[in-house]
């Protein structure tokens, strides 16, 4: 998987993560379509475990793919009946307030 840690001024943090194969792809479905890119996920890949630890301490993630949003699941950070389909790809916001 691809990940960026995005940090504002402030100090709060975005964790974007996507699927290796959807890098440089766009998704559609929903009216909605996503270029998927290494400016905003990243191009350094991530092990799971790199992942769980970014999104243990995130406020905010965004999440791409089969994979990515597994782990979240996994973490209890979301359901999967959260998830926006794009096409056949899950994708899920997850914001801690």
């Amino acid at each position: 998987m691809y990940m960026k840690v995005h940090r504002s001024p402030a100090g709060d943090e975005v964790v974007a993560v996507c699927d290796r194969e959807l890098m440089n792809t766009t998704i559609s479905g929903n009216e909605v379509e996503i270029r998927i890119t290494g400016s905003f996920y990243g191009t350094a890949l991530a092990s799971p475990d790199e992942v769980r630890s970014a999104l243990s301490g995130a406020e905010n993630a965004n999440l791409m793919g089969e994979r990515a949003v597994a782990i979240a699941v996994e973490m209890g950070l979301l359901s999967r009946s959260a998830c926006l389909m794009l096409g056949n790809v899950p994708h899920a916001q997850v914001f801690r307030i």
